[in-house]
């Protein structure tokens, strides 16, 4: 097998890298995988793409969402195999499919794992795993890139300072959504887009029950402002955001997004680019081949 690890994620551990970890667990357990790094000459999307079109069956990426996402995307739609090891932040959809976030157990489920069919999802032909959104987080993600590449502060004060200051300008999108034959024009400061559904209450909220059903989980408010949303959060906290009377949820399998403007932020897997519009968002039902524990069903 192959494994890509993202050399920006892990931290060391009695002075050994998160490479060199996972290079000595797969060789306790007697495999030999080809450990891979992304360099000035090749990045890590470009890795992907070569490792797919490479003999190996099994492609594992080493690192957060982020990094599993892009692996994923050269993936989706072949007969190669997604190994994940997450030693990102986050960690969703690890967390979502099951997988064990100690690195060891993790290294066991690429090597003695079953293979699961799970969805992707994406945006003009962009795949995503797990979620993408417009508005106010792709706005929070790039204000927060900005603060660490010019200020040079960490990414959790930069997320803060960042999301400050998407708060305080709080831009709202004139949308027109296509969803079941149905036009909707909403003015919204968020367009949430799921990899199917979210969990959207109660202490579980942001987690998947499935990863396997075809359909894509669209939430968005209509003409909330600042304290609209702070009031939403508490109801989406305690359970009871079905009685917010400015917030929609929608289970389809496939959305056309409009505007008048030419290009949107669009964030997905929490990297961020401007698309052209409009944007066509679908589930590719079944299109990923993922390692996951035997011993424990994963969400389905």
């Amino acid at each position: 097998m192959t494994v890509i690890v993202n050399s920006g994620a892990g931290a060391r551990n009695n002075g050994e890298s998160p490479a060199e970890a996972i290079g000595r667990h797969f060789a306790d357990m007697g495999v030999d995988a080809r450990i891979l790094q992304p360099d000035a000459s090749r990045n890590l999307s470009r890795l992907a793409r070569e490792s797919a079109q490479d003999s190996d069956d099994i492609i594992v990426a080493a690192g957060g969402d982020g990094t599993v996402s892009a692996v994923a995307a050269e993936l989706a739609g072949t007969n190669k195999t997604l190994g994940v090891l997450p030693i990102g932040t986050l960690n969703h959809f690890a967390k979502d499919l099951r997988i064990p976030l100690d690195l060891e157990a993790a290294v066991r489920t690429t090597t003695q794992g079953r293979v699961m069919e799970v969805d992707a999802a994406e945006v003009n032909g962009r795949v995503f795993i797990n979620n993408s959104s417009l508005g106010l987080y792709p706005r929070i993600v790039s204000k927060r890139e900005e603060q660490q590449e010019r200020l040079g502060r960490g990414k959790w004060p930069a997320f803060i300072w960042a999301t400050i200051l998407a708060f305080r300008r709080f831009p709202f999108l004139d949308l027109r959504l296509t969803v079941e034959g149905k036009q909707l024009t909403r003015r919204t400061a968020f367009l949430f887009v799921g990899n199917n559904e979210y969990q959207i209450a109660g202490f579980n909220l942001g987690a998947r029950e499935c990863v396997d059903r075809g359909n894509l989980g669209l939430y968005l408010t209509h003409r909330t402002g600042r304290f609209g949303l702070f009031r939403l959060g508490l109801h989406a906290l305690f359970g009871r955001v079905d009685q917010a009377k400015d917030f929609e949820a929608f289970c389809v399998k496939e959305a056309r997004i409009e505007t008048r403007k030419r290009r949107l932020l669009v964030a997905c897997d929490g990297e961020v680019e401007w698309m052209q519009t409009p944007l066509h968002y679908r589930s590719r039902q079944n299109a990923l081949r993922v390692l996951v524990p035997q011993q424990e069903a994963a969400a389905s």
